[in-house]
């Protein structure tokens, strides 16, 4: 019996087995249609539900594009990258990643189908409809990206029974309604962005308990009422980016928002909040950015911000503060924007602040003075003016100056008298002296250079390139270039000169000749350049490059006690540094400037390279400068060859300290083309983002913290806000420039692109319309930079 049961059971497992195969593969060829014979099988088959649910997605999107074609209608590839943008695991779509394709239509319900959907990212597409409340009922869901589209409605409060949820960025759409509080459920959120749309009602009081959420950006929106009171109760706050600005909050700045003690970034601007700020701020010990403009807060500005050691941005603009300004913010040694005007400010500003922030920080306070722009403060009242003491009284009446001290004192100041008189006749002999000199030597010197400038401007013809004039009274030699300038070295010499900065290089002066023209001109530091006869062999073939993306030298003067000038045309608008960051909100920077600025600066390099063999070595937005029509002009280019080898290491240093430097310049000493393609690239960014490279970004450069953000496909948090607008239109090209951009600041050097490269591609990106293709004239004008 033992022995047959033995016998019989190999028989039944092998039944069971082959009866399981075969309904295995009734199944696969149910739900999966055959592939055709000339496809060979991957061997990972989508599940039913999944695969219906893509189908349903696919049509209800527009691919005006094609970038579905590779979602067939077998499924074949599905789940082994045949399908663009679809990642699986075990049969199952885990993610969607469609950014920047174009997409319009709507999201389908049927995605609730995708119950192993991790991530969702539709981003920067044109994306119409309602969020789908199917997306709440997916189990797994980690993080969604559906930033920068037309979506409209509400969020569906499903989406706070998604636990697991990490990420969730729908900022930049039409979404309306009321801000769900059930989206803090979830423990895990970190990052929740609903900025740029139109919701109301209040700040969820739900978000104020969370021990998870590190970014929260609430701004330009509608919404209204009081901010909550009850953050970081629990001491587990995380939040270290708070952002309700261009809203419709009012009430008071609550107390609890000094318990948020990570918090970093904190911008209520353009709010109607009143009352005073908090004295317990200075808790907030590791707050980098303040923002309160625009709000009627009133009351003396709390000098324990003073204490809040890690600010470097404090704007408080455009409210009702009264009283004097803290000297304790003027030990803010990191502070670098700082803004107080329009408020009701009264008495001296601290001295270290006015020196360090021009007056438009401080304007609009009637009673403010001690800043530049502003009437001097008045003197505290002298000694003798102050009420004397009862008792001192009747000693100040009793006591009287006898005969000899009236003799004595008479005396002194008829002495004084004498000496006076003596002086004034002594400068009176001195300066006629002078005055017969001076008319003596003008009639033989400036008679030849003056007849030959009134000749050339009588003639219509500036001075030829290389022509030599005499140094006038003073001696030396000036050396003119082509160009529309006429003027004499005494011309040069006699004008009103303006400091506009200084630099590595020399000290930059803005010069008003006697006939009111105006030219920029860099005095060169004498230890730092080379011999004369070196000298003026560089400079003069440095004073006959011309391109219109290239500032032109105009002219140099060598003076008789070493003195090196070089001569530019001035140009009021500046370097590309101030035009981005040194502006108001009201001066926006569209696209289509951006990119001119980038081509040209691009063109500028190309020719450089190629034409001059000239490496630029200390490219920063600096030294890029803006004409009229706002073409770029670079500016320093080949001043390396007029210095010393130790001058040149000094700016390359200093250039690091900007955040333009290649990394390997540390090393090599020496810069070449791939150190230039470096820093183009570091502007190319700084166009997109609208930030400086000298800012500080958690501790990392510009282009670090780019790939940082691009790799958590935060990309919408690259780009300038003011770009971000119309990404609908401008999407494609800001993201192939960011790209191109990063290529440029690869680490390793062979990886970058060539010059040619990098100018074929913008032009690619955006063509060149006839009117912007090239500047204005065949040379470049421009005001030499003010900064190495």
């Amino acid at each position: 019996m033992a022995i047959q049961e033995q016998k019989d059971r190999p028989k039944g497992i092998s039944l069971l087995t082959h009866i399981l195969f075969i309904l295995h593969l009734l199944i696969v060829c149910f739900f999966i249609e055959p592939v055709s014979s000339d496809q060979g099988w991957d061997g990972v088959v989508v599940i039913a539900a999944d695969f219906q649910a893509l189908q349903a997605f696919k049509q209800e999107l527009i691919d005006s594009k094609g970038f579905l074609k590779s979602w067939n209608d077998s499924g074949y590839g599905a789940c082994s990258g045949g399908w663009v943008g679809i990642k699986c695991a075990k049969g199952q779509v885990i993610v969607i990643q469609l950014p920047w394709k174009g997409f319009g239509g709507r999201i389908t319900e049927k995605i609730g189908q995708l119950q192993a959907l991790r991530k969702l990212s539709l981003h920067d597409n044109l994306i119409q409809g309602s969020i789908p409340r199917a997306l709440g009922i997916l189990p797994d869901l980690r993080g969604v990206q559906l930033f920068n589209n037309r979506l409209s409605g509400s969020i569906p409060a499903t989406l706070g029974s998604s636990l697991f949820l990490q990420t969730l960025d729908l900022s930049n759409n039409s979404l309306t309604g009321v801000i769900p509080e059930s989206l803090a459920n979830s423990t895990k959120l970190y990052r929740l962005n609903l900025s740029f749309n139109s919701f109301s009602g209040s700040v969820p009081i739900s978000f104020t308990r969370s021990s998870s959420l590190i970014f929260l950006d609430l701004q330009y929106n509608n919404l209204s009422g009081p901010i909550p009171d009850s953050w970081g109760h629990q001491k587990l706050s995380r939040l270290r980016n708070l952002d309700l600005s261009y809203n419709a909050i009012n009430g008071s700045l609550p107390v609890s928002l000094s318990n948020l003690s990570s918090l970093v970034v904190l911008n209520l601007e353009s709010n109607g909040l009143e009352d005073q700020i908090p004295e317990s701020i200075v808790n907030l010990h590791n707050l980098s950015v303040l923002v309160l403009k625009r709000n009627k807060l009133r009351g003396p500005i709390p000098a324990s911000v003073g204490n809040i050691s890690s600010l470097t941005k404090l704007d408080l603009s455009e409210n009702k503060f009264i009283g004097e300004i803290p000297f304790s913010l003027a030990n803010l040694k990191g502070l670098n924007s700082f803004n107080v005007s329009y408020n009701n400010l009264s008495g001296p500003v601290p001295a270290p602040l006015s020196q360090k922030f021009n007056g438009s920080s401080f304007v609009g306070n009637i009673e403010l003075c001690g800043y530049s722009r502003s009437p001097p403060c008045p003197s505290p009242a002298p000694l003798q003016n102050l009420p004397s003491s009862p008792s001192a009284k009747p000693r100040h009446k009793n006591k009287k100056l006898s005969t000899k001290d009236i003799i004595l004192i008479a005396a002194g100041a008829l002495l004084i008298i004498l000496l006076v008189l003596c002086l004034i006749l002594l400068c009176c002999l001195i300066r006629r002296r002078d005055a017969s000199k001076e008319k003596d030597g003008r009639t033989t010197t400036r008679a030849a250079s003056a007849s030959a400038a009134a000749a050339r401007v009588e003639k219509g013809t500036p001075p030829s390139a290389g022509e030599v004039e005499a140094g006038g009274e003073t001696g030396g030699k000036l050396v003119h270039f082509d160009g529309p300038m006429v003027f004499a070295a005494d011309d040069l010499l006699c004008a009103t000169a303006e400091i506009m900065g200084k630099s590595t290089y020399g000290t930059v002066y803005k010069a008003t000749l006697e006939d009111g023209n105006q030219v920029a001109v860099k005095r060169l530091r004498e230890k730092i350049t080379k011999g004369q006869k070196e000298f003026e062999s560089e400079v003069n073939l440095l004073g006959r490059v011309r391109h219109p993306n290239l500032l032109a030298l105009r002219a140099y003067y060598l003076g008789p006690k070493g003195e090196k000038l070089l001569v530019f045309d001035y140009m009021p608008k500046g370097s590309l540094a101030t035009f981005l960051h040194a502006r108001g909100p009201e001066t926006p920077v569209d696209w289509l400037t951006r990119m001119r600025i980038a081509k040209g600066v691009t063109r500028g390099l190309v020719y450089l390279h190629t034409q001059e063999n000239i490496i630029h070595g200390n490219l920063t937005s600096s030294n890029v400068l803006l004409d009229e029509d706002t073409n770029a002009k670079i500016a320093d280019f080949g001043l390396s060859r007029l210095m010393t080898a130790a001058a040149n290491a000094n700016v390359i240093a200093t250039a690091g300290a900007l955040g333009y430097r290649a990394p390997e310049l540390s090393k090599l000493k020496k810069a070449n083309t791939k150190t230039d393609a470096y820093s183009l690239g570091v502007i190319i960014l700084e166009l997109l983002t609208g930030k400086s490279p000298g800012e500080a970004m958690n501790g990392v450069d510009l282009p670090q913290w780019v790939a940082s953000i691009v790799k958590e496909e935060w990309t919408n948090e690259v780009f300038d806000l003011e770009l971000m607008r119309d990404a609908s239109s401008i999407g494609d090209e800001l993201l192939n420039t960011l790209k191109l951009g990063l290529h440029c600041v690869d680490p390793s050097p062979s990886a970058r692109p060539e010059f040619q490269q990098v100018l074929q591609q913008l032009e690619e990106i955006r063509p060149d319309t006839p009117a912007s293709s090239v500047p204005s004239g065949d040379d470049g004008a421009g005001v030499p930079s003010t900064s190495e």
